[in-house]
């Protein structure tokens, strides 16, 4: 799968999924691949004190609280729902966890207004029905029947913003591991296997979309993912993707420490003055995530890459900044314009290096886009 566009995690870590099993010789819970603490070692990457022949770099950035209570939730066969703000890292958590148990992160549903009982439980083959009628061989599975006739784990994206009924369906699933086919004589219940579980995610700022009933939540156990507030944590987590983008690209292209800072205090300012904003209207329509300054990265790499001297400078990330985060005219542009005023100009003449390009980057992409 070298040619594909973006390989699951099972494949693209598969050679190292591989050696974890191989000297693996703790407990496993049902049909697990690994056992929860090769699990965790996975996610979160090796240390000196775990005593194995190789490094295992770490994958996903944040406490480490959280990814044990999510593999014990799994271990014992309830329901994960991990919940935080967008950007936050809870689908890739969910594709690792599930990968690093089942070697399967694929068995996805998307929640969204359109999601219907069918995409949990079962459709048909229509072609298949009126040439044969209804059997368990015309009957097209779900993700979600899927990981239940195998044992492995399935995953719900966005659970919030699916609607009441389809929520209602998984509180059976979850309940009684299995789906009754009403439409059979014969073979008309799918059984869960020892090993199925679900993993869903959903945006705290999707409250009130389509809130989960007190009898969904007591299926789930929850792990909430905050926000990264920590630099450090943070510049791991861009410079970890952005290593990531410039392999995919095949892209030769150094990212300077000095522009990296920049984003990172550009973003940190930008959360403190919609902290203080007294409305909407005062904040970015943006949630200035981490994963959208990664984002603005990408953005910045590829244009330089592309039409400029393959060398990244900081007018073009200020220009990638502006134009990622000015989503709303004249809103945005008028709080991206203040705090071009009244937070880059000072640090520029206080601070000097990059920050005088930045400055006059930031200033052209707003006067361009105003």
């Amino acid at each position: 799968m070298t040619d594909v566009l973006r390989a699951p995690a099972e494949v693209k870590y598969a050679e190292e999924l591989d050696w974890l099993e191989s000297v693996d010789d703790g407990p496993k819970p049902f049909s697990w691949r690994l056992s929860p603490r090769m699990v965790r070692l996975f996610v979160l990457g090796s240390e000196r004190a775990d005593g194995l022949d190789r490094e295992i770099p770490q994958k996903w950035f944040g406490d480490r609280s959280f990814v044990e209570r999510s593999i014990v939730t799994l271990a014992s066969d309830r329901g994960l729902l991990l919940i935080g703000d967008p950007g936050t890292g809870k689908s890739w958590l969910a594709e690792l966890l599930a990968a690093a148990i089942c070697r399967n992160s694929t068995l996805v549903v998307q929640g969204t207004a359109g999601t219907t009982e069918d995409h949990i439980k079962y459709s048909w083959n229509v072609s298949m029905v009126i040439a044969k009628g209804q059997s368990r061989q015309s009957m097209i599975p779900s993700p979600i029947m899927t990981a239940m006739e195998q044992g492995v784990v399935g995953r719900f994206e966005e659970l919030t913003r699916s609607t009441s009924d389809v929520q209602d369906a998984l509180i059976s699933i979850l309940s009684e591991k299995y789906v009754s086919i009403p439409e059979l004589d014969d073979d008309n219940i799918v059984f869960a296997q020892p090993g199925f579980s679900i993993i869903a995610t959903a945006n705290s700022r999707d409250r009130g979309v389509n809130d989960l009933s007190s009898a969904l939540k007591r299926r789930f156990n929850f792990v909430r993912i905050p926000v990264v507030t920590n630099k450090r944590s943070e510049a791991e987590i861009v410079r970890f993707r952005t290593t990531e983008l410039l392999r995919r690209h095949r892209i030769e292209l150094e990212v300077p420490p000095t522009l990296l800072d920049i984003l990172l205090q550009s973003f940190a300012d930008l959360r403190a003055a919609a902290a203080a904003a007294g409305s909407d209207d005062e904040k970015l329509e943006s949630a200035l995530s981490t994963a959208e300054q990664i984002g603005v990265l990408e953005d910045a790499i590829l244009h330089s890459q592309f039409f400029g001297d393959r060398t990244l400078r900081a007018a073009t990330l200020a220009g990638s900044l502006v134009g990622s985060l000015a989503r709303r005219a004249p809103e945005d542009l008028a709080i991206l314009n203040k705090y071009w005023h009244g937070v880059v100009e000072p640090r520029s003449k206080a601070d000097g290096g990059s920050w005088p390009e930045f400055l006059e980057g930031g200033r052209e992409a707003i006067a361009t886009l105003s």
